[in-house]
This record gives C-alpha cells, structure tokens and sequence, in this order.
C-alpha cells in the first residue's frame, strides 16, 4: 500500500495521546508528540508482543512486557532484549487531517 491513509483530524489526537488504526493487516500506532506527529508498528522486534500499553517517555516508548526501549521517531531499537529496530511509518497533515502512509 503507497496511498495515504486518513487516521483521525488534528484537534483528534491532544498532545500526549496515541490512537491505534489498522492498515490492512498492520497495526499502527500514532503518536502526537508536542504537536509532532509519527506513526509505528505496533509489534515489538523481541517477542512480537504489543506496544501500545507502554510508556511513553520523551520520544521513547518502553514495551510493557519485558522492558525494551524504542525511538518513536526513528524505530531504533534503544536497549535489550530487543536488538531489532520497530517499523515506521510517514506521516503528514493534509487539510488538518493526520494521514499515514505503509511506504514498506
């Protein structure tokens, strides 16, 4: 899939907060950091759990069930047991609407 996808408009989604959408059989979360905007898969590299319960410290997001940091902004991988980075996904605002993109 290449088309943007509109995910929810921006007033929608307050600082701090996340939405989780589903793009064809992928599971996205979005994340509205200070007004920025990114977008990953919602599946951690180490064990294939979910991500979205984590915390979300500064542009990080620890996964809840064994402790792995990412970069929301960049899919890094930050510290064990995950080694692999997480998928991202494009992200932009178009007529003041959220849309992402599943550029893989």
């Amino acid at each position: 899939m290449n088309e943007w996808i509109t995910v929810v408009s921006v007033e929608g989604l307050a600082p701090g907060e996340r939405l989780v959408v589903a793009m064809d059989d992928t599971q996205i979360v979005v994340f509205n950091l200070d007004g920025q905007y990114y977008a990953i898969e919602d599946v951690c590299t180490h064990d294939g759990g979910q991500l979205t319960g984590g915390t979300v410290e500064g542009d990080h997001i620890v996964c809840p069930r064994h402790g792995a940091r990412f970069c929301l902004r960049t899919g890094a991988a930050l510290s064990a047991p995950a080694y692999e980075p997480i998928n991202t996904f494009p992200v932009r605002i178009e007529n003041g609407m959220v849309q992402v993109r599943d550029s893989r």
